[in-house]
């Protein structure tokens, strides 16, 4: 396995945090285990037996944040849990009080919950959060020069994501870190939580701790982009929200609020389309080039930019010499006017980003599935697209059950199907049964007896106008072995 998607094996000691569940609908509560591709989380009970199952998770508040606003973002309908965040060694033992809570409320142990509860979805959250990307929006530094050193980086941090400084190097992604931008493209990144891997795409930056060091930001893909809230004091209009998911780009300037010092601060609003994060950009920082693509541009034509305003440029020449038209707009997440585009279908969006990630970054098959790890020749055949035969699997319940696995290249996926189920896959069709048995086994179908060539996969009659002919042929009559009469 190269070294980019190799995982570090043995667990970081800073990885030390348990997070716990309560399930609204049994009111139980939970270890949790892991997340699947499809947003199902598994969980375990909170027993010393399971402890070695149970999902671990950094204490480091900055990191911690972003792991977990990357995993609620992935989970499959969130409202039916409530989260808490312990430390490992109390972890068995909290959870017994909270479902002591759960069972038969009472103000101390309301008080242990609320405590350790999780609330990442609430209104000031993801205030907080669309802040967060304003704020890098608009202290990432226009000259090119650098914030950060290498060395400031926790690259231990990096190696937990599976990534290192060459791997970064090598995809042109360090550069752009250390001038305090986002990575250009989604990186895929990696964590050991001891029985599980958490495996998901997002972009990277860096930002400003405390310490002087560089704290690593995963900025995760969410779902849609988040438009239901206030955004720095601004609600979201009918048009601003299908201006943002068909363009991009909400198309006007508008006064935000700076929460600090109460200063309006006049904006444009735009959407990270690797992210769907919500990005703003004060008109400050809009810089107009005076030429795009051939075309000088007027102060009318610089205005209606400036504004975030879409514009129609006629006459612009394209890298072929050839002269073309096309609407652009100021796009505050890239920081120059780009060429217009519908993402209104959200799903083909998404679909695309896929696709441009696949083409930039190959995805590996992981050698480990659902905490069995597939021998060598195993995970030969599974890399290389081949259904692999997996006994011993184990079951949340403790149950041991056999299966089939296939990687799909294209999609980074991995299909599972029980042994019913596989076999009803490749179970051969009426028509294939017919072509088996004629060209493999020497057996007569009555539609075809008379055609010399072999059947071809699903055929049953004759494919052609020379095969009917031959169909229709009559054999000749068998000779007569009589006496000829004189």
């Amino acid at each position: 396995m190269s070294e980019e998607t190799t995982i570090k094996q043995e667990m970081p000691e800073q990885l030390s945090d348990i997070l716990l569940v309560l399930d609204k609908e049994k009111m139980k509560i939970q270890a949790v285990k892991s997340i699947d591709e499809n947003g199902k989380m598994e969980t375990v009970d909170p027993t010393k037996k399971n402890q070695n199952q149970f999902m671990r998770v950094d204490k480091h508040g900055d990191f911690f944040s972003n792991f977990f606003s990357n995993f609620f973002s992935q989970l499959k309908n969130p409202t039916n849990f409530s989260f808490f965040r312990v430390g490992e060694p109390e972890a068995i033992e909290k959870a017994k009080e909270m479902q002591k809570q759960v069972d038969k409320p009472t103000p101390e142990g309301e008080k242990v919950m609320k405590e350790h509860e999780i609330k990442p979805d609430t209104q000031a959250n993801n205030k907080q959060e669309n802040k967060s990307d304003m704020a890098t929006a608009q202290t990432t530094p226009e000259t090119g020069e650098y914030r950060f050193r290498p060395e400031q980086i926790d690259w231990d941090t990096m190696k937990n994501l599976g990534l290192s400084k060459e791997y970064l190097e090598k995809r042109n992604l360090l550069e752009p870190l250390l001038k305090g931008y986002k990575t250009n493209e989604l990186v895929p990144i990696g964590i050991n939580l001891g029985g599980s891997i958490l495996r998901t795409d997002a972009r990277l930056s860096l930002q400003q701790g405390e310490d002087g060091n560089a704290i690593v930001a995963i900025h995760g893909i969410k779902k849609e982009p988040n438009l239901h809230f206030e955004f720095f004091g601004h609600k979201f209009t009918d048009e601003d929200k299908k201006n943002l998911l068909e363009t991009g780009n909400m198309g006007r300037v508008v006064n935000l609020i700076n929460s600090k010092t109460g200063e309006l601060m006049p904006s444009i609003i735009s959407i990270d389309r690797l992210t769907n994060d919500v990005i703003a950009l004060r008109t400050d920082f809009i810089k107009i080039p005076d030429e795009i693509k051939g075309v000088k541009l007027n102060d009318e034509q610089k205005q209606t930019l400036m504004e975030g305003k879409p514009l129609k440029l006629d006459g612009m020449i394209s890298t072929k010499g050839t002269e073309f038209s096309a609407t652009i707009q100021y796009n505050a997440e890239k920081r120059y006017p780009e060429f217009l585009f519908d993402r209104s279908n959200s799903n083909r969006q998404q679909q695309n980003n896929r696709q441009n990630n696949q083409q930039s970054q190959p995805q590996e098959a992981s050698k480990i599935f659902r905490g069995k790890e597939l021998t060598d020749k195993q995970y030969k055949d599974f890399k290389a697209g081949q259904t692999v035969y997996m006994a011993g699997l184990v079951d949340k319940k403790g149950q041991t059950y056999n299966g089939y696995i296939t990687f799909n290249k294209e999609t980074g996926k991995t299909g599972f199907e029980f042994p019913n189920q596989y076999k009803e896959r490749i179970k051969p069709t009426e028509a294939h049964k017919t072509q088996i048995a004629v060209n493999s086994h020497g057996k007569t179908n009555e539609a075809t007896k008379n055609i010399k060539e072999p059947l071809k996969s699903g055929q049953q009659r004759p494919k052609n106008e020379k095969q009917q002919e031959q169909q229709n042929k009559p054999k000749n009559p068998a000779k007569s072995r009589g006496r000829k009469v004189s």
